[in-house]
């Protein structure tokens, strides 16, 4: 990658409704394990010139995310450390609290994104007033959501007035849910796609053909495709060659042909739960 297109990479990306930045690609930590299996690849990424990082107090890894950028030598206020709350802490008081547990797990005086990580019904909307509460007391940089559907967005506005920087939701080629991207762009609200790689399953021969015509890899193409679509991207790894791969991805464009072709492979298709029928 040119030193341009890093800089690119990692240290611009879009402009969050509060004014704040976050970099267009991050690394996604999900399912990998607390320990030296997640330091070394946050530190991995952190050296390829990665300066986001998304965690989750679920997760179980806050301890080792925190460590890893301790001991990355770069400076705090260059990194862009997102976590959230889980289900079973979800409420105003019990959401308070949780953010400081998460918040001394990752050794942290701030966290830069805060995420209510999954609706649970009936405290999704106390949880987001919450979130609200210690972004106004400067707890956290920005607040967002993840999983949140448009009728739970509109409710936590209406609630508050306060529109979430973040929708964090599943997008990638066969998922592209063009009616939350538009009300999200109409709101402000940036959107953030997790498994933008689909968990794997890249085999697709339009996927093959535009990897060869661009000389690029299948995971590239798509995470290309999320960038000129405005779309945050957090792919996971803990390969440091694939954690350097996915983030080449600022030296070439998909062409506008090219872009409708990858949106036309949409069906809908989720690898995850919907969030309307995840409540745990």
């Amino acid at each position: 990658m040119t030193t341009e297109g890093a800089n690119r990479a990692f240290s611009s990306g879009p402009r969050l409704n509060n004014g704040i930045t976050m970099p267009w690609i991050g690394l996604g930590v999900f399912l990998v394990r607390e320990g030296n299996e997640v330091i070394h690849s946050v530190k991995s990424a952190i050296g390829a010139g990665y300066r986001s990082i998304d965690t989750a107090s679920v997760y179980g890894n806050e301890q080792g995310v925190g460590q890893a950028i301790r001991e990355s030598g770069v400076p705090r206020e260059e990194l862009f450390v997102t976590t959230k709350v889980w289900n079973a802490d979800q409420g105003y008081e019990s959401t308070l609290k949780a953010y400081e547990v998460s918040r001394k797990k990752l050794g942290l005086e701030a966290i830069d994104l805060y995420l209510i990580h999954w609706l649970v019904k009936g405290k999704y909307r106390e949880t987001w007033k919450a979130l609200v509460h210690l972004y106004q007391e400067g707890h956290v940089r920005a607040i967002g959501v993840s999983n949140f559907q448009i009728h739970n967005l509109r409710e936590i506005i209406e609630d508050t007035g306060v529109v979430p920087a973040v929708n964090q939701v599943e997008y990638h080629p066969r998922l592209v849910q063009r009616e939350l991207l538009t009300f999200c762009r109409e709101q402000g609200i940036q959107l953030q796609a997790y498994a933008p790689l689909m968990h794997g399953h890249l085999d697709h021969p339009v996927l093959a053909r535009l990897a060869t015509k661009y000389g690029k890899t299948m995971a590239q193409i798509i995470l290309r495709w999320d960038i000129q679509n405005g779309i945050v991207t957090i792919p996971k790894s803990v390969n440091p060659e694939r954690i350097r791969q996915n983030a080449n991805v600022f030296d070439f464009e998909l062409s506008e042909e090219d872009m409708a072709t990858i949106d036309a492979l949409d069906e809908g298709l989720r690898y995850g739960p919907h969030p309307d029928h995840f409540n745990r």
